[in-house]
């Protein structure tokens, strides 16, 4: 379970945030350089990521997992668990790029410059189910939420093959399958402009309700994936758009707040282990783990992209307090 969301600053800032719902915390701050050269669990096939990138993932026997990051050109990507709608592919095929399904955000921050750029790639690349793989790593369904400058932001879902981009001005992603189904379920609660219903939202259009909210229903309190997707759409339309970067994290944490999921161990293993925010125009990565009070940046500069070796950055998941006394 996860939630993404977009924030449009006046400013022209885009901030892309989630929470990572998971059992255990096993993501930190990371940077990954340059021309990093990396091998797929599926058939151990060599890759070499051509940009630099920051993000939360780790790096376990020199083998690195990313969930959401930014590259230096300002593509954001996000990984985001999909419940029951995956399509895996089963054969091999030298001519394709073949990939684990975890493996696919580090495949693309390593390697686009846009989601244009990635949309006409997209057909080069399958995600695999382990069948024929050299290393089992079960089913692990997932799809993903991208950003980048421009403003587009779409959804990837693999329900096809080739994988599907589903354009999202709306800016909520969460777990379940089926987008469109989602969007149709979200008419309940609140009004969309005549633009979202004919398909035609300009880029960068922060509101796609019109926010008369007169006789719709009142947002449900679960955190099952189709009621945080309407709670979180629900808020962000709501809420004031952001001035600035500062302003959008601000705005993106506390709508975060309404979709986190508590700690509840007597009745389900995941809860937000962490919650993040990439930031295309600054090539920013903002991090807060669930016990932590503060939250942690990192940005990714100039003089790291003359970096050779990758690093993970360590962060405390406990309370930080700043005392007055």
């Amino acid at each position: 379970m996860c939630t993404s969301i977009l924030q449009i600053a006046k400013n022209g800032v885009h901030v892309l945030s989630r929470t990572m719902d998971w059992p255990t915390l096993e993501n930190s701050p990371l940077f990954v350089p340059r021309n990093f050269e990396w091998q797929t669990v599926f058939d151990h096939r060599t890759h070499h990521n051509k940009y630099a990138l920051i993000g939360g993932g780790s790096m376990k026997n020199g083998r690195i997992d990313v969930s959401d990051g930014v590259n230096e050109f300002g593509l954001c990507a996000q990984k985001l668990t999909f419940a029951n709608g995956a399509q895996l592919v089963d054969e091999r095929d030298t001519t394709k790029t073949q990939l684990a399904p975890f493996e696919f955000v580090f495949w693309v921050l390593g390697n686009f410059k846009s989601v244009l750029d990635i949309e006409h790639h997209l057909p080069e690349v399958e995600l695999m189910s382990e069948k024929f793989s050299d290393w089992k790593y079960g089913k692990p369904e997932l799809h993903f939420s991208l950003v980048d400058p421009t403003g587009r932001i779409v959804v990837i879902e693999p329900t096809q093959n080739p994988m599907r981009i589903i354009e999202n001005p709306l800016g909520v992603v969460t777990n379940s399958p089926h987008f469109e189904r989602q969007l149709a379920r979200l008419e309940k609660y609140v009004n969309f402009t005549a633009e979202f219903e004919a398909g035609k939202v300009a880029l960068n259009t922060p509101k796609v309700t019109t926010g008369n909210l007169s006789g719709k229903a009142i947002p449900p309190g679960s955190y099952s994936p189709g009621a945080r997707f309407i709670r979180a759409a629900y808020f962000k339309e709501r809420a004031d758009q952001p001035e600035d970067e500062q302003s959008a994290i601000i705005s993106s944490w506390h709508l975060l707040e309404s979709v986190s999921v508590p700690r509840n161990s007597a009745h389900q293993q995941t809860f937000s282990v962490y919650r993040a925010a990439t930031v295309a125009e600054s090539r920013s990565y903002y991090f807060q783990s669930y016990n932590r009070g503060e939250i942690t940046k990192l940005q990714l500069t100039p003089a790291m992209l003359d970096w050779t070796k990758p690093k993970i950055y360590s962060v405390k998941d406990e309370l930080t307090v700043n005392s007055l006394n």
